[in-house]
């Protein structure tokens, strides 16, 4: 197979375990409730909107004034609630119902006898109750199960209170996660609970339907309250301000009075998600339930596991999808796919149902952030690979430049550089190729030819090219070399060190030896990209290179020929011998040239 269609196939796999990765964590995250605190801030912020209040509906609040005016709420008789009945009750204009979200369980003296003969008198009253839980396991049928429901207690109204008015459970559930009231309990066994009693009575009585028939209860019996408003947003009365007639009891008429603590020292409050936790009193919350039950409106949470399906399946697709686009259009894709879960929210919402909030806007963006990872780390590699087959015909520091400089474009066109020119060509390589077996060749070529590279670039040269078994260099070139004209001179001698050495490998393996030839020039050359824009080759080009060429055809085997214009600015770190003023091809004028015996490396800086 191909090299890029192996690629391709891997990259495949690698996105395909990806999306199911990532469709898998999802699916987990939903059915188990992962992120549970976050979703639920989200999905309170979503769902728990404020609706309209219902006017009929008022709280009469034993507040700080009332307790100012009656003294500490554990010291009050049964008198007050009493005569509240009376005034509501006792003239024409009689509330529907009337319900005391207070637990009045002990009898406390003659007083009781009061309350329980005003009861009598009306039929609206609504008392609470408390039932006691515990967790057992249960056997029906031989089929056991935990009953985290179980009732072991039930705190009624006091003696014949009891028998007198209607009663419902008035047990707050908090959430374990946040201690917020989300869920109320409509009907355990044979109990209903404090709101499913006052609303059929507020609607038509006794006979009404009891909203635990109608209501989309769950297998516990109970419903996640859909608040109306936040804290304060009904109408709450002082009862110190209703028993002392501030208030006129034409004001609840036909009115759903609601009865209960609301003042901080009663340990009543609890935090509620439509008001950002925020603290709200019990019989507020019952406001709502009532209010929420008499118009049919709660939560229902969707099934975890489908609502978990549906977005793995998503995710998975989108992961798929990722890795083929562009980084902006997933960019884009991702901010859709939330914009798109919040509208479904919020039309559910209209439904009264609930999905999970956070959990596929968290996995798109990790689908995203895989795919700018993994691009990213693809085109790194991708460039890593560039560069690292660059590098074998490049000079190590173009190379480095390159990778540093994101801007760096290979283009045609050149610039006119100062530049030193090497040209070196292997002496004797015509009849020794002649001579041996033509992988013999090869190896003594690709051994020499890895002598003149390592020495280039060792002295921060550019390898040019190589031209059969000759090869051609420069220094100060693409890049600026500090000493560039005494590195191209080390760098002949290094050539022509590691030339004598191989030399007599090569007799020794093959009876036959080569020798060398370099020549070394400096000065201006046109220096760049020449070609085509398909094809193009990095080179430097004019007087200065061909005068190095033809330095080199002069040369005799073992022999560096440098110019006047290399000699002069290296002469004291130079040992030469002037061979003179010699003629070269394609020049009018000759060229002062001098043969380098040695080169003094403790004075450069190679």
């Amino acid at each position: 197979m191909p090299e890029r269609k192996r690629e391709t196939a891997s990259k495949k796999k690698i996105n395909i375990a990806a999306a199911l990765i990532l469709a898998v964590f999802t699916f987990l995250s939903i059915s188990f409730h992962c992120f549970a605190n976050l979703n639920l801030t989200l999905q309170d912020a979503v769902y728990q909107r404020e609706n309209s209040v219902d006017s009929s509906i008022k709280i009469i609040a034993i507040d700080e004034k009332t307790l100012d005016a009656l003294g500490q709420f554990e010291t009050w008789t049964r008198e007050p609630y009493a005569e509240l009945i009376e005034i509501l009750d006792g003239g024409e204009h009689s509330p529907r119902v009337i319900g005391f979200d207070i637990l009045l369980v002990n009898e406390k003296g003659d007083e009781d006898q009061l309350l329980v003969d005003a009861c009598a008198k009306y039929s609206n009253i609504v008392m609470a109750d408390n039932l006691v839980f515990s967790t057992k396991i249960e056997t029906t049928d031989g089929v056991s199960r935990v009953n985290t429901l179980h009732i072991d207690m039930v705190e009624e109204p006091f003696g014949e209170l009891a028998d007198t008015v209607s009663t419902g459970f008035a047990n707050t559930v908090q959430d374990s996660t946040d201690s917020a009231v989300r869920y109320t309990l409509l009907e355990v066994e044979e109990y209903q609970s404090f709101a499913s009693a006052v609303v059929p009575m507020a609607q038509d009585g006794a006979e009404a339907e009891s909203p635990a028939d109608y209501m989309p209860a769950d297998e516990n019996g109970g419903i996640y309250i859909d608040y109306t408003a936040e804290p304060e947003s009904y109408e709450i009365l002082s009862l110190i301000d209703v028993l002392e007639g501030n208030i006129p009891s034409a004001a609840f008429e036909d009115s759903i009075v609601l009865v209960g603590a609301y003042a901080a020292g009663m340990g009543d409050s609890y935090p509620v998600p439509i008001a950002d936790g925020a603290q709200m009193y019990g019989v507020e919350i019952q406001a709502n339930i009532v209010q929420g039950l008499m118009e049919q409106r709660s939560l229902t949470y969707a099934s975890p596991y489908v609502n978990a399906f549906v977005c793995a399946v998503i995710v998975f697709l989108f992961t798929l999808l990722a890795s083929a686009m562009p980084i902006w259009g997933s960019a884009l894709t991702t901010a859709l796919i939330a914009a798109a879960q919040y509208a479904l929210c919020l039309r559910l919402d209209g439904q009264g149902l609930v999905i999970n909030v956070i959990t596929l806007p968290l996995a798109v963006l990790a689908v995203l952030v895989w795919s700018i990872v993994g691009k990213y780390a693809a085109e790194a590699l991708h460039r890593r690979k560039i560069m690292g087959a660059f590098q074998k015909y490049v000079a190590p520091q173009v190379v480095e430049e390159i990778a540093k400089n994101q801007d760096y474009q290979l283009k045609l066109g050149g610039e006119k550089r100062h530049i030193a020119v090497l040209f070196v060509d292997i002496r004797g390589f015509t009849p020794l190729s002649e001579a041996l077996q033509p992988e013999e060749v090869v190896e003594i070529l690709n051994e020499y030819l890895s002598l003149v590279t390592d020495a280039v670039f060792q002295n921060g040269g550019t390898l040019d090219k190589f031209i059969g078994d000759a090869a051609m260099a420069v220094f100060n070139a693409p890049f600026d070399t500090d000493d560039y004209i005494y590195r191209a001179v080390c760098a002949a001698g290094d050539i022509a060190a590691g030339s004598d050495r191989i030399a007599a490998t090569f007799r020794e393996r093959f009876g036959k030896t080569v020798s060398y030839g370099i020549g070394v020039n400096c000065g201006d050359a046109v220096v760049g990209n020449i070609g085509s824009e398909f094809r193009m080759d990095y080179t430097a080009i004019g007087d200065t290179v061909n005068t190095a060429a033809r330095l080199e055809a002069n040369a005799k085997a073992g022999q560096i020929l440098i110019s006047e214009f290399v000699y002069e600015p290296l002469k004291d770190r130079l040992k030469v011998t002037e061979v003179g003023e010699i003629p070269l091809k394609g020049k009018s004028q000759g060229v002062m040239v001098y043969s380098l015996d040695e080169v003094c490396r403790e004075g450069g800086n190679q």
